[in-house]
């Protein structure tokens, strides 16, 4: 088999609320890129990426160009057993991990369509018939994350994302993390994400004040020792994000004791390969983990929730339903989310079917 094509679509996702976070970084509309491989076999495999601004060294027009400078790769290329050939590519172009997670995640797409399995029966296979979901709220005043949090509560969300940091000042986003956990209750997962936007003295000040209301500290700042002072200063558990985005990254977090979970994306990592070495690393090394990506619609969604479906459910804290909070759908018919948990989808391959007449023309071709 070989892949004779590559079309690639720029898609607007607007999400259904503005997403505020530290350091004046916001999330509305963003541009996704989406990609087919074409092979001599009559399959297509399709992939996604994401890049939301400030936050991965990034973005969604650096695709295209990277994506081209690999056609000598890609074009002629055998898609069966993606890391062969993401190897090849790590070696004509090293580095851009966004560009070729879109990449990856066509080439398995199109592996589990040839063997006419599902992604997760080749990932390790299905541990979980569903997966838990967590809510993310956009940092805004603390009594409207309140609302947002109880009408996710009645959804069946279990797990919440509180977005801080935006307003500028650490007494604020006490009282968000208050609020928050006073809507939902004792019990379920809260925990507040500064996105690398925090000082140490802001996020350790935060911390102490909400330590009776059991929550949990993500990213506060932006280098792996100060989040270690922030988790030393605290003693509250920590989930990294920015920071963890390879080996190295992951194995220097657990070793400075600050991984208590891990988010792990497709698009820092690279795609589903490296995702699923790092999701087998944070297995070895005790870390729970959040599978997802930086952002997107139902591609990256599908890919995410595959990898998490063939993860042990004990040490895998959640899943997002990015799809779920843009619009357009790309691939109307994937999955949605059903009392605070997602399934993955069940057909060959990503098991996902994008809709051509909303793609409409790509604005690249390479054959």
């Amino acid at each position: 088999m070989k892949i004779t094509r590559l079309s690639l679509w720029h898609v607007p996702l607007t999400s259904h609320t503005a997403y505020y976070m530290a350091d004046g970084k916001t999330c509305d509309t963003v541009e996704s890129v989406v990609i087919a491989l074409e092979t001599d076999t009559g399959l297509t495999g399709w992939g996604e990426v994401c890049p939301i601004p400030h936050y991965l060294p990034a973005y969604t027009r650096g695709v295209a160009p990277a994506l081209t400078e690999l056609a000598p790769v890609i074009l002629g290329g055998d898609p069966l057993g993606a890391e062969a050939l993401m190897a090849r590519a790590d070696a004509w172009l090293p580095g851009h991990a966004f560009a070729k997670s879109a990449l990856d995640i066509a080439l398995w797409d199109i592996t589990g369509k040839t063997a006419n399995l599902p992604l997760y029966s080749l990932l390790g296979g299905r541990q979980s018939e569903d997966l838990p979901l967590y809510h993310s709220i956009t940092c805004v005043a603390p009594d409207e994350m309140a609302r947002v949090a109880r009408d996710a509560q009645a959804s069946g969300i279990t797990q919440f994302q509180a977005k801080l940091g935006a307003s500028g000042d650490w007494q604020t986003d006490v009282e968000r993390l208050a609020k928050v956990r006073e809507a939902v209750g004792p019990g379920p997962l809260v925990y507040g994400d500064w996105n690398c936007g925090a000082t140490t003295l802001w996020a350790t000040r935060v911390g102490r004040a909400a330590a009776d209301l059991d929550v949990m500290l993500e990213q506060p700042c932006a280098t792996l020792a100060e989040c270690a002072q922030v988790r030393a200063a605290t003693g509250l558990p920590m989930k990294l994000d920015e920071l963890v985005h390879d080996t190295p990254t992951l194995l220097q977090a657990h070793g400075l004791g600050t991984m208590d979970a891990a988010a792990l994306k497709l698009s820092k990592f690279g795609g589903l390969s490296a995702l699923r070495r790092a999701r087998d690393l944070c297995l070895h090394l005790g870390a729970k983990m959040c599978v997802e990506c930086t952002w997107g619609s139902d591609i990256v969604t599908a890919a995410a929730l595959h990898l998490g479906a063939a993860t042990p459910p004990a040490r895998l804290l959640n899943v997002c339903d990015l799809s779920g909070y843009v619009s357009p759908r790309v691939a109307p018919g994937a999955p949605v989310r059903n009392n605070g948990r997602i399934a993955p989808p069940d057909g060959p391959g990503l098991g996902i079917a994008p809709d051509l007449d909303l793609l409409g023309q790509p604005d690249l071709i390479l054959d």
